[in-house]
């Protein structure tokens, strides 16, 4: 039998590619997911050979007993599981705590009574806005919204849990993550999928602030891969790296390349800042490269293009 792994949020955009890449090398899978934010579709497309290979169950992280039931069998567990936005965590603090605090720490509780590997999905919200013209994992955390809070928060646990029960885990912080599958029609949408709905549509695409701030955009496939190489890596105790591209974007670059990509030009329509949001991210990549071996493989422009083609193949 080949080894099972666990990935709460598995359904969510990226878990289900994560889930894909896992089962493509010949893993088992179990995914645990709610559904409040992931996608049955997501996990739709599976191959059916592949299928054999996967279980999905219904459930919270936050529940002790469906993460038990999941985890059972599980060889490690990758933890996505998350209430994601920073604008949504600005209007139900209490709801982001539960999902990404409580839930982490109800994940990290089982793996290690199962003495378990844990990857963390962490974000790099975690860094705020400091004046270093690359995040490294050195820097001291300086969350501006409670998303970034809730997501630092589950960091905590996990190098606690790692220290006190001597559990292996990896924090994995993301940055700007996208690609087919994210939600696009939702006020908590990403640019990315939100650009590609208005161009698409023949709307104006918002702009929040005056598209100066910018971005290390990270192709969803790049990030799959490195989530695998954190849990096959030889560790010990809690390393946190950062899972990025390195590259820098700013906002009103990422829509012209889009329209390029498009054929079409429309004009953007410009909002205040939102509450929480950082000016300036960019990833330094070097723990990375000499932990995991890894270094992101898809190019900015590629991966925009991949993205705005499954949007439209999507269009009704």
């Amino acid at each position: 039998m080949s080894e099972r792994y666990l990935v709460t949020g598995g359904a969510g955009f990226i878990g289900s590619h994560l889930v894909e890449r896992l089962l493509g090398q010949g893993f088992s899978v179990t995914v645990l997911d709610d559904f409040s934010t992931g996608r049955r579709d997501n996990l739709a497309g599976i191959a059916e050979p592949l299928r054999a290979r996967l279980r999905v169950v219904e459930g919270s992280v936050t529940d002790p007993a469906a993460v038990a039931a999941a985890a059972a069998d599980c060889a490690g567990v990758f933890h996505l599981a998350a209430l994601p936005s920073v604008a949504r965590s600005v209007e139900k603090p209490i709801e982001s705590h539960a999902a990404n605090s409580l839930g982490t720490i109800v994940v990290l509780d089982e793996a290690r009574r199962a003495r378990r590997k844990v990857v963390y999905a962490g974000s790099s919200s975690a860094y705020g806005d400091q004046d270093a013209p690359r995040k490294h994992e050195a820097l001291r955390e300086n969350p501006l919204s409670p998303y970034a809070a809730t997501k630092l928060a589950g960091e905590l646990y996990c190098r606690t849990f790692a220290r006190v029960y001597g559990i292996p885990v990896v924090v994995t912080r993301f940055f700007n993550v996208y690609g087919p599958r994210q939600v696009a029609d939702s006020p908590y949408s990403g640019v990315i999928a939100a650009f590609c709905h208005a161009l698409l549509y023949g709307r104006r695409p918002r702009i929040d602030g005056d598209g100066s701030q910018s971005r290390d955009f990270t192709y969803v496939d790049d990030v799959a891969r490195g989530l695998v190489a954190a849990m096959r890596a030889t560790t010990t105790g809690c390393e946190v790296v950062n899972l990025a591209c390195g590259g820098s974007h700013t906002v009103l670059e990422l829509l012209e390349t889009l329209q390029d990509i498009a054929g079409v030009r429309v004009e953007p329509e410009f909002a205040p800042p939102r509450p929480g949001d950082v000016r300036h991210s960019r990833a330094d990549v070097s723990k990375a490269r000499a932990l995991l071996d890894f270094s992101a493989q898809v190019p900015f422009a590629e991966g925009l293009k991949r993205t705005f083609d499954w949007y439209r193949s999507q269009q009704r």
